[in-house]
């Protein structure tokens, strides 16, 4: 058998302890990853880990920052709605600055600047790869493959099911809040008539739910207790059985890079770093990426291969069209069960930085894992290890597949 069920739960089992980003489990980790290359067959000289240091600022306070100041405008604004709306505007105002300001500094987090810097803790971490260069030597088009896990766990005060669905609450009743929000605006400037008990229904509701939603928020901690079987040693155990096979199978027209990122769980920061170091060296016409986040969810009723196929608050857009089509074409052909599904908010993955340089790149994930990420359940017992199979067998055909079917990013799609 090309792939084998007691590899990938060899794979899973050595790596079913706390590894926080930052702390010492996370080093033994990178140390078991570095020896587990070795036995795969990479030489030592192929096998590289890249230090980096990054502020946990972003990932742990400014949540609860932003938070509190959420928290305390919006009672202000609410309560000011009775008493001087043009005071309630200009609050709105200072919040919506305050926003702007908070999102610019979001968009380099890898980058501590002043906040991160004295308002953050500096922590240490370590990505790990190896790059299978493609057969076409004197090929100097070859494009880039990026297959990756996280190899950092986490445990929170609640986990990711119910994180998201706060985040949901959060932001859904902000939509409706600023509608009836204007709706007011209208009827105190425009000579609107508009029944004043739907009016406060429409604006008290929503600011309950989002006051509730920010207190829970800012009492949500990290901590080093989750074993992470499905977050992520099952994603990590894929990457190490499929850069097994393309050792000694590599692509032709394709390089691939087999990454362990860590820090994802305190902001994508791995997968941010490796970018801004090797952006000079990948083919930027013929680049995506193959994100790996805990697959399977035994003894669930969708305990299946899915993958994150549209997202948009109202309009679902496709996020990976070219991944897409490989993936669903593949899955067709080899008789394997594969859901596409939509996601409004709530998740923030390693492909988040390929995206936002425009890259293709695309989540396989198992959402039900969402029920034991981020916990001390999170245990080697909750991992089907058939499905990690079958995920090997649909990447190892879609890789293939592009092979075959080299498409330049800036042509004609499949």
């Amino acid at each position: 058998m090309i792939f084998s069920e007691k590899r990938l739960y060899s794979y899973v089992n050595d790596f079913c302890f706390p590894r926080l980003a930052g702390t010492e489990s996370e080093k033994k980790a990178v140390n078991i990853i570095y020896d587990k290359f070795l036995e795969i067959g990479f030489p030592k000289e192929n096998i590289n880990q890249e230090p980096f240091q990054f502020s946990d600022f972003y990932s742990t306070l400014l949540i609860k920052l932003i938070s509190m100041i959420n928290l305390i405008f919006l009672l202000i604004i609410v309560l000011l709605i009775y008493l001087d709306i043009l005071a309630s505007l200009l609050m709105l105002s200072v919040l919506f600055i305050i926003t702007l300001l908070i999102i610019r500094a979001l968009k380099t987090p890898e980058s501590p600047k002043f906040w991160g810097k004295y308002y953050g803790q500096m922590l240490d971490a370590t990505n790990i790869y190896v790059k299978i260069p493609g057969k076409e030597l004197n090929n100097y088009d070859l494009g880039d493959i990026i297959i990756s896990a996280h190899l950092d766990s986490k445990s929170q005060s609640f986990n990711t099911k119910w994180r998201v669905l706060i985040y949901r609450i959060w932001l859904f009743n902000g939509i409706i809040l600023i509608v009836f929000y204007f709706l007011f605006l209208l009827m105190a400037f425009g000579h609107i008539k508009i029944p004043l008990r739907l009016l406060e229904i429409g604006i008290w509701i929503p600011t309950i739910l989002i006051s509730i939603a920010n207190l829970f928020l800012m009492n949500l901690n990290t901590h080093n207790k989750s074993p992470g079987a499905l977050d992520n040693a099952t994603g990590m155990a894929i990457v190490f059985e499929l850069s097994s096979f393309f050792l000694k199978n590599p692509l032709k027209k394709y390089n691939l890079w087999f990454c362990q990122f860590s820090a994802e769980e305190l902001g994508t920061m791995g997968s941010r770093v490796f970018l801004k170091r090797h952006e000079n060296e990948i083919n930027k016409k013929e680049i995506f990426q193959i994100n790996l986040d805990m697959i399977s969810c035994k003894d669930h009723r969708n305990n299946q291969i899915e993958y994150h196929k549209t997202k948009g608050l109202f309009h679902r857009k496709v996020i990976s069209p070219i991944l897409k089509n490989y993936f669903e074409r593949n899955a067709d052909k080899y008789h394997i069960k594969l859901h596409g599904f939509h996601l409004t908010t709530g998740a923030h993955t390693d492909t988040v930085p390929f995206h936002l340089r425009n890259i293709e790149a695309i989540d396989i994930i198992t959402r039900a894992a969402a029920t034991w990420s981020h916990t001390k359940k999170d245990t080697l017992d909750k991992v089907d290890f058939e499905v990690l199979k079958e995920t090997c067998v649909l990447l190892k055909n879609v890789l293939i597949d592009m092979d075959v079917h080299l498409i330049k990013c800036n042509n004609t799609r499949l």
